[in-house]
């Protein structure tokens, strides 16, 4: 079966709003968490989260076309731009009906959602905008890439939470596999931090509400401190090729996509099954569609949310499936840095997993200043570690049981 392989990236993060940037402060260890800037949270339990710092929409979109884009449009649409030019595409070098795009996305248009909101009672139904459902419905991110770069191949988004980013990468991989197409735009965006985004989440107490007034300190994945995740936003997307398509045409490649997984825990709509049965057999599956044996994986990029739950359940599930072999392994979770940016983590993930391949060099988990017995990996803890790469693994769970794994292996 032909490889297929990545040919470019693009990342809009909290830590950076470029490849470079974000690897940059990954491997420097550096926090993307602030006080809020974007509205007044003083009313709010949680007053902090990992905003954009850098991002320039106009480098991208018209103030004309920004403005009919709710902000994880701006966000993923930027990013794909971004990981088209550093492959090197050219729209003369492909077939159009063999490209196409699969996107993850969780919560859509929550800005524009939020707005008219608002106004509604002030305004009736004068408060709905004729783009109002263009700039709401998930789905259209991936019909924006599409039309911006004239693909007309498969085209459409996932909605699986935060597994979103892994499970359009795993598509990606397959539609290649089985010939539907030759290159594919695959990743995932979110643009959750505004009132109703930090509201209902920390409503369901499911955001860290320790650490406001020492931000950076608040995501703290594996730490037996931790109580709750920190929210980010932002956008990963990665060209896949056909190896020979990719080869054909010069390309550089970054790395392989050799495998994924996918399974659900059929548990809980929130909280993970605390077996792990399901994380581990997806762990599983993900490593033997790549051929790879449990003692062949160099690096696991976890989804490592800093909440009681996930991280001693992905703990269990890390063991589970490499049995011996998990004390050999590498862990990080890049959240303590980025936050979690929903259905753009594992994109962004993905990402940071493939530059560890190609740098020799493994992101640390930063805030880990009291070690859980309950996580007991090697995680990495607060400092970048030098070490040989060849296969990394990105974890990715989401609400509802969805989980999803992708191997990396370099060429």
């Amino acid at each position: 079966m032909e490889r297929v392989v990545i040919t470019g990236m693009g990342v809009i993060s909290p830590i950076g709003s470029s490849q470079e940037r974000f690897w940059k402060s990954l491997t420097e260890g550096q926090s993307g968490v602030r006080r809020i800037q974007g509205f007044d949270a003083s009313g709010y339990p949680v007053q902090i989260a990992a905003e954009l710092q850098d991002f320039d929409i106009g480098r991208y979109l018209t103030p004309r076309e920004a403005k009919r884009m709710d902000p994880f449009c701006h966000y993923g649409f930027s990013a794909a731009k971004d990981a088209w030019e550093d492959a090197g595409l050219s729209v003369d070098e492909i077939n159009p009906d063999r490209a196409g795009v699969v996107m993850g996305c969780g919560t859509g248009g929550l800005h524009i959602a939020q707005k008219a909101g608002m106004l509604l009672p002030e305004k009736g139904p004068k408060a709905f905008s004729p783009f109002m459902v263009s700039q709401l419905i998930l789905n259209i991110i991936s019909g924006h890439i599409a039309i911006h770069f004239g693909l007309t191949g498969p085209n459409y988004v996932v909605t699986t939470a935060c597994a979103g980013g892994n499970h359009a990468l795993a598509d990606g991989l397959d539609l290649i596999r089985q010939d539907e197409a030759d290159v594919m735009v695959v990743g995932g965006c979110e643009g959750s931090i505004n009132e109703l985004g930090i509201g209902s989440f920390a409503a369901m107490r499911a955001l860290c509400r320790d650490f406001q007034d020492e931000p950076e300190r608040a995501s703290r994945p594996f730490d037996l401190n931790r109580n709750g995740f920190v929210m980010g936003e932002g956008a990963g997307v990665l060209i896949l090729e056909k190896e020979s398509h990719a080869r054909k045409r010069g390309a550089r490649i970054y790395a392989e996509v050799a495998g994924a997984g996918r399974t659900c825990d059929a548990h809980h709509i929130t909280a993970p099954d605390p077996e792990a049965t399901q994380a581990a057999r997806c762990m599983r599956m993900a490593l033997e569609r790549a051929g790879v044996n449990a003692d062949g994986l160099d690096y696991i990029n976890a989804h490592g949310t800093s909440t009681k739950l996930n991280d001693a359940g992905e703990t269990k599930a890390i063991r589970k499936a490499l049995g011996d072999a998990a004390d050999d392994v590498s862990v990080s979770s890049t959240k303590s840095m980025t936050g979690h940016l929903l259905a753009g983590a594992a994109a962004i993930e993905a990402v940071a997993a493939v530059l560890a391949i190609n740098n020799g060099v493994v992101p640390p988990t930063i805030n880990h200043e009291t070690p859980d017995p309950d996580c007991d990996l090697d995680i990495t803890p607060n400092v970048a570690r030098e070490r040989k790469v060849d296969v990394a693994m990105s974890n990715a769970f989401g609400f509802g049981g969805h989980n999803a794994c992708v191997v990396f292996r370099g060429v």
